[in-house]
C-alpha cells in the first residue's frame, strides 16, 4: 500500500511524540521529538525557507512513523534512545564515543582501594574525572598510592602475612589486621577531599596533626606529614583554577566552518579545570547553533554517570528545562543548563568557543597542508579531494574478499568503507581480483549515476600492493575512460608501510606527515579486508560443524561460542565442560565430542 505522506499528516495527533523519518528502504534517517506531533512533521513538508540540509533529507523521506508520548520529558528519552540505537543519518552523531578514565573508590569496602577505570556503574563507589588526559588521572593514582599508605591489591582479602609493599613501607597491611577500618578511613577521606579539591581543608588539619607528632617527638611521623603536605600543594597547583565557583560545571563552545563543526568540552570539577576534549561533525553547518548544542548534550550525557551540576553554554536551547528533567532523572542531584550573558562565567564559554575555533582551524590547516602536497607529489592539476583504496584478503584462495576505504579532504572515513565479497575470480590471484572489484566499483557511479551508495568518482586510487595491483586497477579503470590516478602503497619484509609508488615505478618522497596517514590508510583498509574475511570464514566453520550436529539450534550455537571463543576450542573441550553450557546435556554433549 502507497503512504500518501498528505493524508498521513491529517491523521497526526497534536499531541507530544517521536518522530521517525524513512527513507525508500525503510531506514530510519532523521529521529526527532515534538511537544505536537502535527505541527512539527507538517512543517517540513511546508514551502517556506529550509537549509540545504533539511531539503536534502526531506527530499529522502519515503514515509514515516511516529509514537505517542505523555509529555517532552519522556518524548526526549525515546528520542535519545532511537538515535542510539539507530544512528540516523541527519542526527547529530558523536563518531568517537571516548571512555574517559575516572578515579574510582569502592567506598563500600571495609578498606578501599584507588584505581582507573573507563566504566562508571552505579555500584555505590566514588568516581572522580573525567580525566580527558589518562596521563594525568594514572599521575594521580600513583601520586596517591605514593604518599597515602592504601593497599595495592585490587582483590582485597585476609591473609597470615603480609606483601611486599608492606615491608617497603607503601602499605599499611590492612590484611593482616595492622590497621583499623576507622583508621584507615581516616586516608580515604583525606583522598577524597583532595580529589575533590579541597586542598585547603586537608592542609589545615594536617599542619595541626604535625606540630602535634612534633610536640610529643614523633619526629618520622612529623616528616611523613611534611611530605604529604608538600605533595598536596604540588599537586593542586598543576590544576589550573577557574574563577567560577561552583565545584562540578561542563563548559561547551562551538566552532563552523564550511565543512565541519568543532564542539570543545571544558571539564571543571572543584572549582579547578581538570581537562577538556572536543568533537567535530561533517555536514552540518547549515544547522542552527542550537540545535546542534542540543544534539550534542543528547549523545555525550546519553550513558554517562558524571553529569555535573551546571553546564554552561551561549544560548538558550528550545529544549532546555526538558533537558534539565531527563538530565537530573540520571542522577541525584539537580543538574541546570545555564545560557550566560554577561560576566566571568560569559568569559568562561568564550574560552571555550576561542578553543574550539582554534582546533578547527589547526585541523582544517592540516589538512589543506596535506591535500596541497598531495595535489604537489601526486603531480595533479586540482586538489584529490577524494582518494579510494583497496586491498585483498583470502586463505590459499578461498573466502576472497576486498575491502574499500576512503579519504575524503585528507581525513580517513570510516563510515563511507565498502566490503566485496570477490564473485568471477577462483584460486588465489590477487590482481584478478583487484581488477573486479574496481570494474563493479566504477560501475556503481559511472552505470548508475542516480545511485549515491558509493558517491562520486574518486580523484586517485590507492592500491594495497606494487606494480602488479597498480596495473591491475589500470585495466579496470581504463574499461571506462574515466580519469583516475593510479598509486600503489608498498609494504616492507615486515609488512610495513614503505613507500608511495607511481605507475612508472618510482617512489614518491613525500613528508613524515603524509607518510604516516598513507601508513594508517593502508592500515586501515587492511584490518577492514582481514576482518571481514575472518567474519566469513568463521561463519562457514561454523555453520559446517555445529549445525550439521542434531539439537543444536541458534541459542546452544551461541551458547557454546559464548564460553569457548570458536569452534576449535569446543572440539578441544572435555564432556564436563561442554555439560556446563546452558541446555547442554550428556548425550548432546556426546554428539559433539563425535565431531
Amino acid at each position: 500500500m502507497t503512504f500518501n505522506i498528505e493524508e498521513e499528516l491529517k491523521k497526526m495527533p497534536k499531541e507530544p511524540g517521536v518522530y521517525l523519518m524513512k527513507d525508500k528502504d525503510d531506514n530510519i534517517i532523521y529521529v526527532g521529538k515534538a511537544i505536537n506531533l502535527k505541527n512539527r512533521v507538517s512543517s517540513y513538508f511546508r514551502k517556506t525557507n529550509k537549509t540545504d540540509r533539511i531539503l536534502k533529507m526531506v527530499s529522502l523521506i519515503d514515509h514515516f512513523e511516529y509514537i505517542v508520548v505523555s509529555n517532552e520529558a519522556e518524548a526526549l528519552i525515546l528520542e535519545c534512545n532511537l538515535i542510539k540505537e539507530n544512528r540516523p543519518k541527519y542526527n547529530v552523531l558523536l563518531k568517537d564515543d571516548k571512555n574517559y578514565p575516572y578515579i574510582k573508590i569502592d567506598i563500600k569496602s571495609d578498606f578501599p582501594n584507588v584505581m582507573i577505570t573507563r566504566k562508571v556503574v552505579n555500584d555505590g563507589s566514588k568516581y572522580f574525572g573525567p580525566y580527558a588526559n589518562p596521563g594525568a588521572a594514572k599521575e594521580m593514582v600513583n601520586f596517591i598510592k605514593q604518599k597515602y599508605k592504601i593497599r595495592q591489591c585490587r582483590n582485597f582479602k585476609s591473609n597470615t602475612r603480609a606483601c611486599l609493599n608492606y615491608h617497603i613501607k607503601r602499605c599499611l597491611a590492612p590484611c593482616i589486621g595492622n590497621i583499623s577500618k576507622e583508621d584507615y578511613r581516616k586516608q580515604i577521606d583525606e583522598i577524597i577531599d583532595l580529589l575533590e579539591g579541597k586542598t585547603d581543608k586537608i592542609l589545615k588539619e594536617l599542619k595541626e596533626q604535625m606540630k602535634k607528632e612534633a610536640t610529643n617527638l614523633n619526629f618520622e611521623e612529623a616528616a611523613y606529614i611534611r611530605d604529604r603536605m608538600v605533595a598536596i600543594q604540588t599537586a593542586s597547583q598543576k590544576q589550573k583554577v577557574s574563577n567560577i565557583s561552583e565545584n562540578n560545571i561542563d563548559v561547551i563552545g562551538m566552532a563552523k566552518s564550511d565543512l565541519e563543526v568543532c564542539v570543545e568540552i571544558f571539564f571543571v570539577r572543584g572549582s579547578k579545570m581538570i581537562g577538556r576534549e572536543h568533537y567535530f561533525f561533517d555536514n552540518l553547518g547549515d544547522m542552527e547553533d542550537r540545535e546542534i548544542i542540543s544534539g550534542f548534550i543528547k549523545q555525550y550525557y546519553m550513558d554517562s554517570m558524571s553529569i555535573p551540576n551546571k553546564i554552561m553554554i551561549r544560548e538558550e536551547l528550545e529544549d532546555e528545562k526538558a533537558l534539565e528533567e531527563w538530565l537530573s532523572s540520571k542522577t541525584n542531584h539537580k543538574v541546570m543548563i545555564h545560557s550566560t550573558k554577561k560576566g566571568g562565567k560569559l568569559r568562561f564559554v568564550e574560552m571555550a568557543e576561542k578553543n574550539s575555533k582554534v582546533t578547527l582551524e589547526n585541523k582544517e590547516k592540516n589538512q589543506n597542508a596535506i591535500l596541497l602536497e598531495l595535489k604537489e607529489k601526486l603531480k595533479m592539476d586540482h586538489l584529490p579531494r577524494k582518494i579510494e583504496t583497496y586491498d585483498i584478503s583470502n586463505l590459499s584462495g578461498e573466502f576472497m574478499v576486498a575491502a574499500m576505504c576512503v579519504m575524503e579532504d585528507g581525513v580517513i572515513k570510516k563510515n563511507l568503507s565498502r566490503r566485496f565479497q570477490i564473485k568471477t575470480v577462483f584460486g588465489q590471484d590477487d590482481p584478478r581480483c583487484m581488477e573486479e572489484v574496481i570494474t563493479r566499483r566504477l560501475a556503481h557511479s559511472v552505470e548508475n549515476p542516480e545511485n549515491k551508495g558509493f558517491g562520486r568518482l574518486p580523484d586517485a586510487i590507492f592500491a594495497d600492493g606494487g606494480i602488479t595491483q597498480i596495473r591491475a586497477v589500470r585495466k579496470a579503470v581504463d574499461k571506462y575512460g574515466v580519469k583516475i590516478k593510479i598509486f600503489g602503497m608498498v609494504k616492507n619484509d615486515k609488512h610495513q608501510t614503505r613507500a608511495l609508488l607511481d605507475e612508472n615505478r618510482q617512489e614518491i618522497e613525500i613528508s613524515e606527515n603524509l607518510f604516516n596517514l598513507i601508513t594508517l590508510f593502508q592500515d586501515t583498509v587492511h584490518d577492514t579486508a582481514i576482518t571481514y574475511h575472518r567474519k566469513l570464514r568463521e561463519k562457514a566453520i561454523t555453520k559446517s560443524e555445529l549445525d550439521e550436529i542434531k539439537g543444536i539450534g541458534d541459542a546452544k550455537k551461541k551458547a557454546l561460542l559464548k564460553k569457548f571463543g570458536s569452534v576449535e576450542k569446543i572440539k578441544e573441550a572435555s564432556l564436563e565442560e561442554l555439560m556446563e553450557v546452558k541446555g547442554i546435556n550428556e548425550n548432546l554433549a556426546k554428539e559433539i565430542l563425535k565431531k
